[in-house]
C-alpha cells in the first residue's frame, strides 16, 4: 500500500492509501476529494488536472497537458496510476464544481421574488394555496382506574372527533414518544397532521401552548447543482435557501456517464449516497441551523429532477433509460418516504416527486412548466430550461409539446476548459472593447473576487462579444491577433480573459476554439429544437408571443447576446423573460398547494413528447444552426458586427 496525500491551495490536506496500480481519480473519489471529471475519467475533457509535488506516477501523456506543463508536474488524474508514495496538489479549478455551500440572504427581495411571483400567478389562475398539512388542538381526559383506555386509542378517538375523519394513523415515531408527551402536556396537545378524505396521519405532538412550525423541504436535483428551500407549510414563508454542487458530478458531468457508473459493482449505492448523504443531507442541516427548525420538524418534501436524477435519487436502476427502447421504471410515484431513502427529516415525511414526461424530459420540466404559466395563456409561448441539458416546451392553454436537446453540459460549464457552475469565482457577464480587445467582466462573489472560470451566462456573453467584435468567424475560429489572442503549437486559437497573475487559479482563464465549438453545438441544439417544435405544427417563430428562459446558469442571461450567437430566435427582446430556477419554484408550488400538485400531474399527462432524433428534418436544422448566428443569416436580421478600421 502507498500513501497518497492530496493538498489544496487553501493549505489543507487529506491522506489516503492506495494499492499499487490503482487509478488516482478513483482514489480521490473513494477519499471524497473533489476532482472535476465531466467525462467520468475517459481522458476526454482534461479537467482533472492535478500537480505532482513529490513521488512518481505512472501517467500517460495527453493532448490536454503541454510538454512544459508535464515537465513541471501536471498530470491528468484519470490516466495516472499509483506506484509509490505521492503528494498531489489539487488546484481550485479542479474542485470548483464542488465549492462551498451557499446559503441565500432571504432579506434580499431578489432571493424571494420568484417564489412570491409563483404564488401570485397560481392564485390568479384559480389554484388555492392550501395543502393537506395542518395543526389541530386535541384535548383528552386523563386515564383513571375507571378509564383504562390505551394512550394510542385515546389519541385516535380525540383526533377523529376533532377532524371528523374516522380513520386515524399513528406511526411508530409518534407512538414511541406518546406516553411521555401526553403526560408531560397533561393530555392537552397540538398535533401536526395530514388530512385527506380517507384518513388522518399524525406526524408529531406538541404542547398546547407551544409555538409550532411545520416545515417542508423543496429540492431541485440538477445534474450539476442542487438547490433547496425550507418553507413553513402552514403559511408558505421561505425560512431558508441554499445551493451546492451535486456530489454525483465526480462520476461524470452527464447522465449517461452516471448511469454507466451506477451499473458497476456498488455503483448504484455510490450514486445515491453522493446525492443524498453528501449533498442533500448537508443542505438540510445547514438550512435547519439557519431557520431554527429541527430536522424532525420537516414533515414533507418535494423534488424536481430530470428522469435519470429521479432514478439515481431513489436508488432505482436507470440502465433501461439509456438503452433502446428507453423505458424508465416510473413516470410518477407516490410511494416514497424519507425513511426509505435516508433523508434527514421526519422519517414519515412523504416525498412528492414531480412527474416525468419521457426518458429525457423529467419532473424538473413539468414543475417548471407549471410556474412558467404557459398552460394558462391563449398566446403561443416557448419555455426553455437551460441546464446540463436543454429541454423545451411549446404551446398554450390548448396544447403543449416538449422535446429534449442533446446540448451537453456546456450551459453549466461542462465541456468548456475553464467552465464552472455559477458560483464564487465564475465570470457571469462580460463585454469586450472592439478596438483594444480588452475584456470587462463581473465575477460572482465578494468584491475583489478573482476569476477562476466561466459559468453559462458568462460563456454566452464572451462568445457573443468575440463575434460582435469580429474576433472570431461564424465557425468560431479566431481571425484577429492581439496580446490576448494566442495559438498553441497545433494552431488552436484562444482568448485570455484573465492572465494567471490576475486570476484566482493556477493558470490563465481563457476560452479556446474547442470550447467555442462545443458551445456552438450546444446553442445549435437549443435553436434547432425550438425551430423543429414550432415548424412541426406549421407555425413560425414570429407567431411566438413569449419565451420563458429558466436555469441557474448565472444571475440572468443577456438575451440580446443569446440571440446574437443564434441560441434564441431573433424576435423582439421584450418577448424574452428570465424566470430563474423554475424547477425549484415549481416544486415549491407543489409542496405548498395540493391543487398545484394535481395541476403538475395533469400537465405531465397533457404534454406531448417529441423525440427529435426520429423527427424528419431535425438533423438538417441542427447542422444549419452550428454557426454563429446561423447559416441562414436572414433568420437573424438584428445581429450585426462592429466595423473595425485599420
Amino acid at each position: 500500500m502507498f500513501k497518497v496525500t492530496f493538498k489544496f491551495e487553501s493549505g489543507e490536506g487529506v491522506e489516503a492509501f492506495a494499492a499499487s496500480g490503482e487509478n488516482l481519480l478513483e482514489v480521490a473519489r473513494k477519499t471524497n476529494v473533489a476532482i472535476d471529471a465531466p467525462c467520468s475519467g475517459n481522458a476526454a475533457c482534461g479537467k482533472c488536472r492535478v500537480k505532482l509535488l513529490s513521488g512518481a506516477l505512472d501517467s500517460q501523456k495527453t493532448r490536454h497537458i503541454s510538454d512544459e506543463e508535464y515537465a513541471s508536474g501536471w498530470r491528468l488524474a484519470c490516466v495516472s496510476k499509483i506506484t509509490e508514495d505521492v503528494e498531489i496538489m489539487v488546484p481550485d479549478i479542479a474542485s470548483a464544481y464542488k465549492s462551498r455551500m451557499k446559503a441565500a440572504d432571504l432579506s434580499s427581495p431578489q432571493e424571494i421574488k420568484i417564489f412570491e411571483d409563483a404564488k401570485r400567478d397560481l392564485q390568479e389562475a384559480g389554484l388555492e394555496l392550501k395543502n393537506s398539512l395542518s395543526l389541530i388542538p386535541v384535548e383528552m381526559t386523563a386515564p383513571t382506574l375507571d378509564d383504562t383506555m390505551p394512550d394510542v386509542e385515546r389519541l385516535e378517538r380525540a383526533v377523529a372527533a376533532a377532524t371528523g375523519i374516522k380513520r386515524v394513523r399513528i406511526p411508530y415515531s409518534v407512538l414511541k414518544e406518546l406516553p411521555d408527551k401526553l403526560r408531560q402536556y397533561e393530555f392537552q396537545v397540538q398535533c401536526v397532521v395530514r388530512c385527506t378524505s380517507r384518513d388522518v396521519f399524525v406526524y408529531d405532538i406538541y404542547g398546547k401552548e407551544e409555538t409550532v412550525r411545520a416545515g417542508g423541504l423543496v429540492v431541485d436535483i440538477g445534474t450539476t447543482t442542487v438547490s433547496a428551500l425550507i418553507i413553513d407549510m402552514l403559511n408558505g414563508d421561505i425560512l431558508a435557501k441554499a445551493t451546492t454542487g451535486n456530489g454525483q458530478i465526480r462520476y461524470g458531468a452527464d447522465v449517461i456517464n452516471r448511469i454507466i457508473e451506477s451499473r458497476k459493482p456498488g455503483g448504484q449505492k455510490k450514486l445515491q449516497d453522493a446525492v443524498i448523504k453528501e449533498t442533500i443531507n448537508p443542505l438540510i442541516h445547514t438550512m435547519c441551523r439557519t431557520s431554527g427548525l429541527k430536522t424532525s420538524q420537516i414533515y414533507r418534501m418535494s423534488v424536481g429532477a430530470n428522469t435519470t436524477m429521479n432514478h439515481l435519487f431513489t436508488g432505482i436502476n436507470a440502465e433501461p433509460l439509456r438503452t433502446e427502447p428507453y423505458i424508465p421504471a416510473f413516470f410518477k410515484t407516490n410511494a416514497v418516504f424519507a425513511n426509505d431513502l435516508g433523508i434527514d427529516i421526519n422519517p414519515d415525511a412523504h416525498i412528492i416527486i414531480a412527474p416525468n414526461v419521457g426518458s429525457y424530459v423529467g419532473g424538473d420540466i413539468t414543475a417548471g412548466t407549471l410556474t412558467s404559466m404557459i398552460w394558462n395563456k391563449p398566446e403561443l409561448s416557448v419555455f426553455i430550461d437551460l441546464g446540463t441539458n436543454g429541454e423545451i416546451v411549446f404551446g398554450n392553454q390548448d396544447f403543449l409539446m416538449s422535446c429534449a436537446c442533446s446540448a451537453g453540459p456546456a450551459f453549466e460549464g461542462g465541456d468548456i476548459s475553464c467552465g464552472m457552475r455559477a458560483t464564487d469565482g465564475a465570470i457571469e457577464a462580460c463585454t469586450i472593447d472592439p478596438v483594444t480587445m480588452e475584456p470587462t467582466f463581473h465575477v460572482i462573489g465578494e468584491e475583489g473576487q478573482k476569476p477562476v472560470g466561466l459559468c453559462g451566462s458568462g460563456i454566452i456573453d464572451v462568445i457573443s462579444e468575440l463575434f460582435r467584435c469580429n474576433m472570431i468567424s461564424p465557425k468560431g475560429k479566431f481571425i484577429r491577433e492581439g496580446k490576448r489572442i494566442r495559438h498553441d503549437k497545433y494552431g488552436m486559437g484562444s482568448y485570455v480573459l484573465a492572465f494567471q497573475e490576475d486570476a484566482g487559479s493556477v493558470k490563465d482563464v481563457e476560452i479556446n476554439e474547442v470550447d467555442i465549438d462545443n458551445f456552438i453545438r450546444a446553442k445549435g441544439a437549443i435553436f434547432s429544437g425550438i425551430q423543429t417544435l414550432i415548424s412541426s405544427l406549421d407555425f413560425d417563430v414570429s407567431m411566438v408571443d413569449n419565451v420563458y428562459v429558466a436555469g441557474g446558469i448565472g444571475s440572468g442571461i443577456n438575451m440580446k447576446n443569446a440571440v446574437g450567437i443564434g441560441m434564441l430566435p431573433d424576435i423582439p427582446l421584450e418577448k424574452f423573460h428570465y424566470i430563474g430556477n423554475s424547477s425549484l419554484s415549481g416544486s415549491y408550488a407543489m409542496l405548498l398547494s395540493a391543487e398545484a400538485e394535481r395541476k403538475v400531474y395533469e400537465l405531465a399527462r397533457s404534454i406531448t413528447y417529441v423525440e427529435l432524433s426520429t423527427t424528419p428534418g431535425y438533423m438538417d436544422e441542427f447542422v444549419a444552426a452550428c454557426f454563429i448566428p446561423h447559416t441562414n443569416t436572414a433568420l437573424f436580421p438584428s445581429v450585426t458586427q462592429v466595423e473595425i478600421s485599420g
